[in-house]
């Protein structure tokens, strides 16, 4: 009987703790995650910073000016403007995107009004070549491993160069929607994404034949720019127009979600293969849209599991290029009409 009875006592208790370690997870998965975002700094730059760069080693970030005359270089160790590299030969303004590509110790940077990308070596920023784009108002620079090739967005003459990086040579232009922007290589360099602002437009193109093989268009649409998820099978994408974020699979080339943003979300990038962060310009100006915005504008953060905004960070006036560290522990933005970036310690725990 006694064994009996401890037999009985046993298997409720064994049932008991199941039960409460059962509701713990249940309620850890879901609880809302908690986002950190402590600011370190606001920094002053050239003017009108596009974009904002980490270097590979976390040690730098690189600022390209849409209306100075070359690119700022900021350490974070330092916390400062250390250098302004204008490239030989570019008198013009306009300088708008950059990518790291460590495996060529290599940066890379577009000017548009000189339809021109130039490398430079990294560590040390040397300068090493120009090359040309053969196309009009060059902006986004995307790399291919595979393929050893530079893609390259042309926003005036409405096309892609794909460069082969050892003759720094236009091996073809792909005729896309109008003004394209975002880029991002899929399926091992096998195919091209293509996001085009004006025509509202997600392109895919076969990076052998060069064709296009398959579309999607939302009219009216402001297709920005694109953030991949780590297992490369689906893509993020920001649409201006809409004030939306897409969650986008490329085997089926649909939309599977959105979510509504603050007005005009810009640069997007994806933290812990989870969390996405935007930044928002806020309103145009009602005179110009190149004016200052009558509102500044905001850093969002989504959960894009659930779609849903977890926390919003307050910025300058038109928040644009966003990026965050190789490490994961710093977020950076750049106010585009402050001539600042803003640089964050941040963290998200479950």
């Amino acid at each position: 009987m006694k064994k009996f009875i401890l037999l009985s006592l046993t298997f409720i208790f064994t049932q008991a703790f199941l039960a409460l370690n059962a509701s713990a997870d249940s309620a850890g998965a879901n609880s809302t995650p908690r986002v950190q975002a402590e600011r370190i700094g606001v920094y002053k730059c050239g003017r009108q910073p596009k974009q904002v760069v980490f270097s590979p080693d976390g040690e730098y970030i690189v600022m390209p000016l849409l209306e100075d005359d070359g690119f700022d270089i900021f350490s974070i160790k330092e916390k400062k403007i250390i250098k302004r590299i204008n490239p030989p030969n570019a008198k013009k303004v306009g300088f708008a995107e950059g990518i790291f590509v460590p495996s060529k110790n290599a940066f890379f940077v577009s000017q548009m009004t000189t339809a021109t990308v130039y490398e430079y070596t990294y560590p040390g920023f040397e300068y090493k070549r120009a090359i040309p784009t053969n196309a009009v108002w060059s902006k986004i620079i995307e790399w291919c491993p595979q393929k050893n090739m530079l893609a390259v967005s042309n926003w005036c003459s409405n096309d892609v160069s794909l460069i082969n990086y050892d003759s720094g040579k236009v091996i073809t232009k792909l005729r896309t929607g109008k003004a394209p922007r975002g880029l991002y290589f899929y399926d091992g360099g096998k195919k091209l994404l293509v996001l085009s602002y004006e025509s509202g437009t997600l392109e895919a193109f076969d990076t052998e034949s060069f064709a296009r093989i398959n579309k999607l268009e939302i009219p009216k649409a402001s297709m920005r720019h694109a953030a991949p998820s780590a297992d490369g099978k689906t893509v993020f994408i920001s649409d201006m127009y809409y004030a939306k974020v897409y969650k986008f699979d490329l085997e089926s080339f649909t939309i599977t979600a959105k979510f509504s943003t603050f007005h005009k979300p810009n640069t997007i990038a994806l933290y812990k293969n989870r969390y996405l962060f935007i930044s928002c310009r806020g309103p145009n100006n009602p005179v110009d849209y190149t004016r200052r915005s009558p509102e500044n504008g905001k850093i969002q953060i989504i959960d894009t599991k659930t779609m849903t905004l977890l926390k919003e960070i307050p910025g300058g006036n038109q928040p644009t290029g966003l990026a965050l560290s190789p490490d994961g522990t710093m977020l950076c933005f750049s106010n585009f009409q402050d001539y600042n970036i803003e640089l964050y310690k941040i963290s998200i725990d479950q």
